[in-house]
């Protein structure tokens, strides 16, 4: 019998505890550890954001689903990792403090024959003073709350906008590190759409802020598409769309600190400057969860496990080296950790080698560059390569027998706006591989017919069957093996 933890149940960890429940035998166990009692299809908080769609439309009751399975689920945070035991006890161990009201603040060790770290991110609005729905001036669509509040604000803003006043709302990344533009882009879009709808877009001044060096970066070093039968560019496919709408933009932005109707951001010129707002949805930057590690005299390694991000480390090469020596050969396939074998780390939780946009430091010093997206498509990628992996090593094999590096697999990206079934529209785009692989494709380190891009309802419609796809899926109802991840 193996004992496995899982850290986390968003996208990664929960794909990875579904298919472990499937693939192994009744003779192991499967744990889930997770902080929120909820599952969240993060992808359509962005909806909720707008007022288009309900807090009970985005989650549901984690440990209701559990029950119908063998999974055993704990509300609770990891604490510490401990891979070798604690002296003469060689058990790995993971030490967890509940965070459910009934035993709030009690701690737990969970031995484990195999531990997936699927953590996710910190949200770390404290790396921008102001930044954040909590103790700053600025909302967030990170999670289903989040996402209700800043609805509720904007609403106030189109009421005031009927009144005949004028407003600015300001949409981006709140550091000069941030991921994650993708949630940002599409939410501008979707804030654009409803002030349509609602008659006020003329009075309302709409701009986006971000870390990226061009519009269409992502975090991914732009991109070369395929649309309508010719090559173009994420920059010229993005600032098209902006153009249209009316959205002004900021790129090459660090916001500094946000204060009660201002952002103060630094330009990689390395200049300074001011912008007021009525309304600001900002994305934090992300950072590991803070989990430490042990070894079995009880000292502190956790730089061995740990990037100073605080992610794991993995079957990555970090070694250091100039932009132009790195490779997409750099990028983890297995996500296991070299130094103990039975530790894998997937989602957003491992430390990627480098990042995949060029990495720029403002005239004073100021890193301003996208971190790498690794959320959706390619985090439920990992979850079941890993699943698969942890099968077949249970069954005999010597090492991981799946793989799923970033710059092997692709990601489709469906920026849609509005929720109505006729009058919404969407930026679709197709990405392969994640990262860019230029001894594969020489010309734009993608493949790209696999790699385009497209406007229009049809892609709303596939944003909205992909939503409902994804929650029947996580529910785990009948059939959902047969749905794509």
């Amino acid at each position: 019998m193996a004992r496995i933890v899982i850290l986390g149940a968003g996208i990664s960890g929960h794909t990875a505890a579904r298919y472990l429940h499937v693939e192994l035998g009744a003779e192991h166990d499967i744990t889930v550890v997770s902080p929120n009692d909820r599952w969240n299809w993060i992808p359509s908080n962005i909806w909720v954001g707008v007022g288009q769609m309900t807090e009970a439309d985005v989650t549901f009751d984690l440990a209701k689903v559990y029950r119908k399975t063998r999974i055993q689920f704990k509300q609770a945070r990891g604490v510490s990792l401990h891979p070798q035991g604690r002296g003469d006890q060689s058990q790995p161990f993971v030490t967890i403090e509940y965070t459910e009201p009934e035993k709030a603040g009690q701690m737990e060790t969970l031995p484990y024959d195999y531990l997936i770290n699927a953590t996710g991110p910190k949200l770390n609005f404290g790396a921008t003073e102001g930044l954040g729905p909590d103790h700053g001036h600025t909302v967030s669509v990170c999670t289903a709350s989040h996402a209700l509040e800043a609805n509720t604000q904007l609403q106030r803003i189109i009421e005031s906008l009927r009144r005949g006043e004028q407003r600015t709302l300001v949409v981006g990344t709140g550091h000069g590190t941030c991921t994650c533009q993708g949630a940002a882009f599409e939410y501008i879009y979707n804030v654009d759409h409803v002030l349509r709808e609602a008659g006020v877009r003329g009075r309302a001044r709409l701009v986006w802020i971000s870390n990226e060096y061009e519009l269409g970066d992502f975090g991914m070093g732009g991109v070369h598409i395929e649309r309508g039968g010719y090559i173009t560019n994420g920059k010229t496919f993005a600032e098209s769309l902006m153009v249209e709408r009316g959205i002004e933009w900021v790129v090459r932005a660090h916001v500094k600190k946000v204060e009660a109707g201002k952002i103060h951001y630094e330009m990689l010129d390395g200049s300074f400057h001011e912008l007021g707002f009525d309304f600001a949805m900002l994305i934090p930057p992300f950072s590991g969860v803070g989990l430490k590690a042990y070894n079995a005299s009880d000292e502190d390694i956790t730089p061995q496990l740990f990037a100073p991000s605080g992610f794991m480390k993995v079957d990555a090469d970090y070694t250091p080296r100039p932009y132009a020596e790195w490779r997409a050969r750099d990028w983890p396939q297995t996500y296991q950790n070299p130094t103990f074998p039975n530790l894998f780390a997937i989602g957003i939780a491992f430390a990627p080698p480098h990042l995949i946009s060029k990495p720029m430091q403002s005239a004073n010093g100021t890193p301003i560059n996208p971190s790498p997206p690794r959320t959706g498509m390619p985090s439920a990628a990992m979850a079941i390569a890993v699943a698969k992996s942890l099968r077949d090593m249970l069954a005999g094999a010597p090492a991981p027998t799946h793989t799923a590096s970033m710059a092997r697999i692709g990601a489709a990206c469906v920026a849609s706006t509005g929720s109505h079934l006729f009058r919404g529209t969407a930026a679709t785009m197709t990405v392969y591989p994640v990262v860019p692989d230029f001894e594969t494709y020489p010309d734009y380190g993608r493949d790209i017919h696999l790699t385009f891009g497209e406007i229009g309802l049809a892609g709303h419609w596939m944003k909205t069957l992909l939503h409902h796809t994804f929650i029947y899926q996580a529910k785990m109802r009948p059939g959902w093996r047969l749905l794509p991840d």
